[in-house]
């Protein structure tokens, strides 16, 4: 009698787990029984103020000596950081150094080396910075200029075109469902973020600077912050 009772309990035991599913699979079933869905997007813009530039200088120079050169280059870009110091509001910092060599008309000899070195100028003074821009092209060449919204305006910009998004959403999925006379609850939703930086400067606009030690005339203007929510209602009875 104990062995049947044991034998039923192990099997029970067994079972358990497949009876879990049957029952739920075949709710699953019964809740998308009769359901409509409908997939939708709206979506929201905002602008963003382009209060943060970053500016990117940078110093080279030819020489057959390779000390000589490098000693030519650290200098004029230790002068230039020094001078950008003198900006409270401006960031500097190095942004990389390469060199080549440079071979003669045959493409075999090396004749002599080539050494660049950038530095990053990022500031949200847009005054202060192209004031310093103006006067560091004395000695470097600006190879871009890049506008665009601080992480902070561009977060609070993000936030406010989110939250209009989705009441297009919402409208736009409470239109659907009065139209079809049903009520509607929201399944799933995703929310996706979009906007680009103001191009950089042409390297041909950016060199046309290089012959006067004055500030850029730049307008930063702004920045279109898009976002897109996307998602499936559930019309029900």
């Amino acid at each position: 009698m104990h062995r049947h009772t044991a034998l039923r309990r192990s099997l029970l035991i067994l079972m358990l787990p497949l009876l879990a599913s049957t029952w739920s699979h075949a709710a699953e079933q019964k809740a998308d029984s009769g359901a409509t869905t409908v997939e939708l997007s709206a979506d929201a813009r905002r602008a963003a103020a382009n209060d943060l530039a970053i500016a990117t200088l940078y110093f080279q120079a030819d020489d057959r000596n390779p000390g000589a050169l490098a000693r030519q280059v650290n200098t004029a870009i230790a002068a230039a950081l020094e001078q950008a110091r003198g900006y409270a509001t401006v960031k500097a910092k190095s942004a990389g150094t390469a060199t080549f060599p440079v071979y003669g008309k045959e493409g075999r000899r090396i004749e002599g080396w080539r050494m660049r070195t950038d530095i990053q100028l990022e500031s949200r003074d847009l005054p202060a910075l192209t004031e310093l821009v103006g006067k560091l092209q004395g000695t470097l060449a600006l190879s871009g200029l890049i506008l665009q919204p601080s992480p902070e305006t561009r977060k609070s910009t993000a936030d406010l075109a989110a939250t209009d998004a989705i009441r297009a959403f919402q409208e736009r999925a409470g239109a659907i469902a009065a139209t079809l006379n049903k009520p509607w609850r929201i399944r799933h939703l995703s929310v996706a973020h979009g906007g680009s930086p103001r191009p950089p400067f042409p390297a041909a606009r950016a060199a046309a600077f290089a012959a006067e030690a004055s500030p850029m005339p730049v307008e930063a203007g702004e920045t279109e912050i898009i976002v897109t929510v996307s998602g499936t209602i559930e019309l029900t009875d």
